[in-house]
């Protein structure tokens, strides 16, 4: 009856949405955009950009590679982009709206090997990433696939859970497992910069949070790399996401207003100056849970009391005609309080009803960027950057006999501040030949701050310091084309960690070979490695001297990752793509006595596992097949189905071989969607989601060790020997779209978890009954999501 009463209100807002605005005569659109080479990011002037419906709707791009294609009409529409020496490039199925024009920014064209007198235009829906110097493992993304798959929430985490070896088993979360590896083992990166974790609620041991700070709206095209990446890339040994924010509108003022499960949002981009050049983007959002809550929409919060809101903005100016320079950032803040008095069992995953939680986290990214064109073949680009995390939580205990009685017993406050440059070359010998080089300085400051209180007295200090550490880090790449079928692709990663003295030199390469229209077969082979997470040199050691950092000297985590992949192209729009990976991972964080830990596990669980006297000698591998079936977005019909077979074991300093947190097994996603054209201003869809994953593994919780500490402890001898149930999830999303003469609305209703479905969250220890009991996610509910541009 609850799911009922909830789905009644939630259609109920959204039927009153639909209603409040009136039917305006729709009008046509503009695209802007910009046109560069993939090799050297030279502006390409003088292309023709032409409608591929409407021949006649056409322009230029000027010398800097912009253009602007006007009187575009509403709904799904395509382009063609012809330069003489270049491959023509086909866009299609670009959404256009009247609420705001649509900004296509360095879209990218490659030059012919071979110049025809024929011209053929080929691969309609061309996906390939941003960097070219990826060989495999390589998905790119935009802004719409963020918001159209069903259960992303515009989060491109939780999108990319739908891409093959991704999984992800947690609701509250977005913290995303590739292939085997921990959520820790992965990059994010920003414009260029190394950032910290860009999530609200997002801790310093994990790279994931409940809500991603990212916003959408300012998302360009980007790219998702989920293996053997190349050269550019380090610091990580499972994946990338690597992020591009769009410029805003140089010629028009434009606003977005929008309220769904990511918050209250308003938005504004457009020219600034006389000269219409430079222009701005900024978004700005706050949490909406409380407000849901009211509404008697539970998402698996219960009593406790979330809050957050942040900033994302970009800048953009040209300077002279061959420079450019982009100030961008994120900010945001966010807060928990979950009291014991308030606790659901029904409706929370996390706290409990005997202690008293408090959580706050603020991240602040801030970069500057300026690009040159040093010549038609060669530009540099300097980027700066400043980041910044704060962390405090706090843990009370109630009293079993006076329950208005709490007592302190744990705190911790975790702090960081990097200072980051990195500078890239981009040179284009000719047509065959081009090399990427660079360097990368990021110095990290930090103060750690992790104990236990006992009696609400006596501390048990498990990290304590405040120092800095040094990572460097230069690349160099090369990328040969052979000829029209084969590529090759050659890279040299280095870097230098200063707190230890390690350094890593790694080479990577890939090779690609277009045997015909249809197939494409890929190779990829890279050496990675990764220092640990920065919470492990901080454990303190005591001695009866002092206080001592036995984890100071850990070195890389290492990794060599070979991928095989087949690429068959069905049709102008479907293709099935199979990848073949094995990842040997070594020089893992483990005990120096016999024991079964090892950091390849960290990041399992929210709150932090500490050791001290941790010695590089563990190993672990992964291996595994992806297969994807995917039909792009074309005559309003899309499908993408994965399925991903895989193993992931370690190795602990006792050196036998043990499933790791993370070995599922398997992942079956089933997503597809269709839209319906009703007339020229109105447009409804529906996308629908079905997830299936093995069970994680599980470790036998020791009854007698739980008791006598008050907290969870397990049989590490037995590790992860326990296999969870298998996990299940089905979402469908309702969407509807209007049209009016200079605004658009968009409204949706995204109904999570249809068959509500039971799926463990995690084990938890009830102190106050000394028994282990499971908390479950979230079961059924629906997320209403309004949008609005003018």
């Amino acid at each position: 009856m609850a799911a009922k009463s909830i789905y009644y209100k939630a259609t109920l807002l959204t039927v009153f949405l639909i209603a409040f605005f009136s039917n305006v005569q729709a009008q046509t659109q503009t695209i802007n955009g910009k046109l560069v080479d993939d090799a050297s990011f030279a502006p390409i002037g003088g292309a023709t950009i032409q409608m591929a419906n409407y021949p006649g709707i056409n322009t230029f791009s000027d010398s800097l590679g912009n253009f602007r294609l006007m009187g575009v009409p509403l709904g799904r529409q395509s382009i063609i982009i012809t330069f003489a020496g270049y491959e023509p490039l086909f866009l299609s199925d670009l959404l256009i709206t009247a609420g705001k024009e649509l900004q296509l920014n360095n879209v990218a064209m490659r030059e012919k090997i071979k110049m025809l007198d024929e011209v053929v235009i080929s691969a309609p829906n061309r996906k390939s990433p941003n960097n070219e110097m990826a060989a495999v493992s390589a998905r790119t993304f935009n802004m719409e696939e963020t918001k159209r798959y069903a259960g992303s929430f515009g989060d491109p985490a939780r999108m990319a859970i739908n891409f093959a070896g991704v999984v992800s088993t947690n609701d509250t979360r977005n913290d995303i497992i590739i292939r085997g590896n921990s959520p820790n083992a992965m990059l994010w990166q920003l414009e260029g910069l190394n950032i910290p974790n860009p999530n609200h609620f997002g801790a310093l041991n994990s790279m994931g949070g409940s809500v991603s700070m990212l916003n959408n709206n300012l998302i360009a095209k980007s790219d998702f790399i989920s293996g053997a990446f190349p050269a550019q890339y380090g610091n990580a040994v499972a994946g990338v996401f690597d992020l591009r924010l769009r410029n805003g509108n140089k010629d028009k003022h434009e606003f977005v207003g929008q309220v769904g499960f990511n918050g209250f949002e308003a938005g504004a981009e457009g020219p600034i100056g006389k000269g219409k050049k430079a222009s701005y983007l900024v978004n700005a959002r706050y949490s909406t849970l409380s407000v849901f809550r009211q509404l008697g929409l539970n998402f698996g919060t219960g009593g406790g009391q979330p809050d957050y809101y942040d900033v994302n903005y970009k800048v953009n100016s040209p300077v002279g005609a061959k420079g450019n320079l982009s100030l961008f950032g994120i900010w945001g803040r966010s807060s928990f309080v979950s009291l014991g008095k308030d606790y659901d069992p029904d409706g929370q995953a996390y706290g409990n009803s005997y202690s008293n939680r408090f959580a706050d986290y603020e991240t602040n990214i801030t970069g500057l960027s300026y690009k040159h064109l040093l010549s038609n073949k060669t530009t540099a680009k300097l980027t700066v950057g400043y980041s910044s995390t704060n962390e405090w939580f706090d843990r009370d205990s109630i009293s079993t006999l006076k329950p208005d009685i709490a007592t302190p017993d744990w705190h911790w406050k975790f702090s960081t501040q990097k200072y980051s440059a990195v500078f890239q070359l981009n040179h284009k010998l000719n047509a065959r030949h081009s090399l990427i080089a660079g360097v990368s300085n990021d110095y990290t400051g930090f103060s750690i701050l992790n104990k236990r209180i006992y009696a609400g007295v006596h501390d048990l200090v498990i990290a304590d310091r405040q120092r800095g550490l040094n990572l460097l880090q230069s690349y160099a790449q090369w990328k040969y084309r052979m000829n029209e079928v084969w590529t090759f692709i050659a890279g040299m990663h280095y870097q230098y960690l200063d707190i230890s003295q390690s350094q890593s030199i790694e080479p990577r390469i890939g090779l690609n070979a277009k045997i015909n229209n249809r197939h494409t077969l890929g190779f990829g082979f890279g050496m990675h490695s990764q220092m640990d997470n920065l919470l492990n040199y901080t454990v303190v050691t005591s001695t009866p001297s002092g206080n001592l950092y036995t984890n100071e000297s850990l070195g890389f985590i290492r990794s060599n990752h070979a991928v095989l992949s087949h690429n068959w192209k069905l049709n102008n729009n479907t293709s099935l793509k199979t990848e073949l990976y094995y990842q040997s991972l070594y020089d893992l964080p483990v005990e120096s006595h016999p024991s079964s830990f090892s950091t390849v596990n960290l990041g399992a669980d929210a709150t932090p596992t500490l050791r001290d006297s941790l010695i590089n000698q563990g190993k672990g591998r992964n291996f595994g097949v992806e297969l994807t079936l995917e039909r792009n977005f074309s005559k309003g019909l899309y499908y993408l189905l994965t399925t991903s077979l895989f193993d992931s074991k370690y190795q602990g300093s006792d050196g036998a071989l043990r499933n790791t947190a993370f070995n599922m097994g398997y992942v079956i996603n089933a997503l597809a969607g269709k839209e319906w054209k009703f007339s020229r201003e109105r447009y409804f869809s529906i996308s629908m989601k079905i997830s299936a994953v093995g069970g994680r593994y599980l470790s036998p919780v020791d009854i007698t060790a739980s008791i006598a500490d008050g907290e969870i402890q397990f049989i590490e001898e037995e590790a992860f020997s326990l296999r969870q149930s298998a996990y299940f999830r089905s979402d469908v999303k309702l969407s509807y779209r209007k049209e009016y003469r200079k605004s658009s609305l968009e409204i949706s209703l995204d109904l999570q978890n249809v068959t509500n479905n039971n799926n463990i969250f995690r084990q938890d220890w009830n102190a106050r009954t000394g028994q282990v009991v499971n908390n479950y996610q979230q079961g059924f509910f629906p997320v209403p999501f309004v949008r609005f541009t003018f």
